[in-house]
């Protein structure tokens, strides 16, 4: 298995774990705008995007990394707002290696910290990333506009 920056090619694997993941099935009517939006997050310096892949090419883990700024801090903070792995290779060690590069990358830039954001239902995962040594420190809170 490699961890490796995501490129244009990567688009229908992540689309497909992100759907795993509960965010909306890219469909024939939202694909150009999706897919307009995925190649600007790849240019974007803001943002790393890992993708974990398989010995055999296979695309089996994503991980969105975002840099962003808080306006009581003087570095950057780290932010994950997804994470996901195909569900057949969960506890294989796919997650350890997003996280650990995206942790290695939020140190090389600089950040304060690294923070994950994760549905209520995904207590396995939750588990995983205490075990990752993150704290549960807060809630989310979202309101839908559609």
């Amino acid at each position: 298995m490699d961890v490796r920056q995501v490129t244009a090619e990567d688009y229908a694997p992540v689309c497909a774990l992100l759907a795993a993941l509960g965010r909306p099935q890219v469909t024939a009517e939202t694909d150009a705008t999706c897919r307009a939006v995925f190649t600007a997050d790849l240019a974007d310096d803001a943002a790393d995007h890992l993708v974990a892949v398989a010995d055999d090419g296979e695309v089996i883990g994503f991980c969105s990394l975002q840099y962003r700024r808080r306006l009581n801090q003087t570095t950057d903070e780290a932010w994950v707002p997804d994470l996901i792995v195909a569900e057949r290779l969960r506890g294989a060690g796919v997650g350890k290696a997003l996280l650990g590069e995206a942790e290695r990358r939020a140190r090389a830039h600089g950040c304060h910290q690294l923070v994950l954001e994760s549905a209520y239902f995904r207590t396995g995962a939750h588990a995983f990333y205490e075990a990752f040594g993150m704290d549960d420190v807060s809630k989310a809170f979202v309101k839908k506009f559609s």
